[in-house]
């Protein structure tokens, strides 16, 4: 803990220091709170902190109303983010810390029992036309929901699906490839190998390695300003421009009720059950003139569905969470900037998995001051479990993101 500190501290001395030091970009707010380049060009630091609030509410059914309600204030996420390039233009890094209580949270045998500080700590090297070899911790190549960053969301969260079925971040390397063809398409290839076992683990990792590829599909060209990764059309794009993409995921002898997220699998004896893991997404973006859509499905399967205990016969209790989900949102963002929303999410688990099935619709109104960089955003949802009323859910907050 003292450890952190002393490095986070150290970081924004550096900063400081560099003031001086360092040549100075232009910039302003939504560009990063600092840019830094050096004198001869070979490295450049852009910093750029934000913070999500939030306020949630949220009554119960307790089977004749809804009367058990929960209140909540809360800072969602608290991060600082660093990127630039280093020797060369064509090496890039990011370096992103999270400071929250949901950020940190999950300390374990496995992280050496300490908070979890570091979301993204990875190295992007184009190292030929069309080519990027990453290294390190990021998000994996997988829905699309999931890597669209908490920044660029148009409603307060993610929706069930990402909660229940997403594979997060983890360790390893990606390689990544775009093509083009003739005036418009383009498609783009990612494919990963990483650890398995979910991000900040440096020990104990028992299992096998995961291996994800997707593919990406643009019929008529590249959105403005990256809207393929950023919810909401705030470019207003003049010409339709669409996303398909299709995501396969194999966690080998998977040691998590959830590929590489969840609860690990213990045994009586200490060791951890394995079994494989497969995960398929397919997902969408359409943007038009102010109008989003955007849709996924999900499903995950595994070789063995039931944890055994070192005996192969014995049931540990654990159960992996094998089912589908499909989430379907769309918005339409008005003149003023003012965005209303819409979202219906269904969760389909195996019956053998004894965990119910979810439905939420969820309507949303959001007020971009200066795009997702200053936003302030509401929803209410209304919940639905096994097809019976469950709860319902009111969520106010704002973004800042320098």
């Amino acid at each position: 803990m003292l450890y952190s500190r002393l490095l986070l501290i150290f970081l924004m001395g550096g900063f400081c220091h560099s003031i001086q030091a360092q040549q100075i970009s232009d910039t302003k707010f939504g560009k990063g709170m600092l840019n830094f380049i050096a004198k001869d060009s070979s490295f450049s630091v852009k910093f750029a902190p934000r913070m999500q609030s939030r306020f949630e509410s949220k009554w119960n059914y307790d089977g004749q109303s809804y009367d058990s309600k929960e209140l909540n204030f809360l800072v969602r996420r608290a991060r600082l983010k660093f990127d630039g390039f280093a020797f060369t233009k064509n090496l890039k890094y990011k370096l992103e810390l999270g400071l929250s209580n949901r950020d940190i949270s999950g300390a374990s045998d496995f992280n050496r029992n300490t908070p979890r500080y570091i979301l993204d700590a990875v190295v992007m090297w184009n190292f030929h036309k069309g080519f990027e070899l990453w290294a390190g911790q990021t998000k994996l190549p997988g829905n699309i929901e999931r890597v669209v960053s908490s920044a660029n969301l148009q409603l307060i969260d993610r929706s069930l699906l990402n909660s229940k079925f997403n594979i997060d971040r983890d360790m390893g390397i990606q390689l990544r490839h775009k093509s083009r063809w003739g005036k418009t398409f383009v498609s783009r290839e990612k494919f990963a190998i990483s650890q398995g076992e979910g991000r900040n683990i440096t020990e104990g990792n028992k299992g096998g390695l995961q291996y994800t590829s997707r593919l990406e599909l643009l019929p008529f060209g590249e959105f403005k300003s990256k809207g393929d990764y950023s919810q909401s059309d705030l470019s207003r794009e003049e010409a339709l421009k669409a996303m398909f993409s299709v995501t396969y995921d194999y966690n080998q002898n998977a040691v998590k009720t959830r590929s590489n997220m969840g609860s690990y699998m213990f045994r009586a004896d200490g060791s951890l059950f394995q079994t494989d893991i497969s995960t398929w997404f397919v997902d969408a973006m359409v943007k038009y003139e102010g109008f989003a859509l955007m849709g996924e499905y999900a499903k995950r399967s595994a070789d063995e569905l039931f944890a055994l205990q070192a005996d192969g016969q014995t049931r540990t209790g654990d159960v992996v969470n094998v089912g589908s989900a499909l989430n379907l949102q769309s918005s339409y963002l008005f003149q003023n900037n003012v965005e209303l929303t819409v979202r219906y999410t269904t969760l389909d688990f195996s019956s053998v998995t004894k965990i119910s099935d979810l439905s939420q619709l969820t309507f949303g109104l959001s007020k971009y001051v200066v795009g997702h960089k200053l936003k302030i955003q509401t929803d209410l949802s209304f919940s639905q479990k096994n097809g019976n009323q469950d709860y319902v859910q009111f969520r106010t907050g704002f973004d800042l993101h320098f």
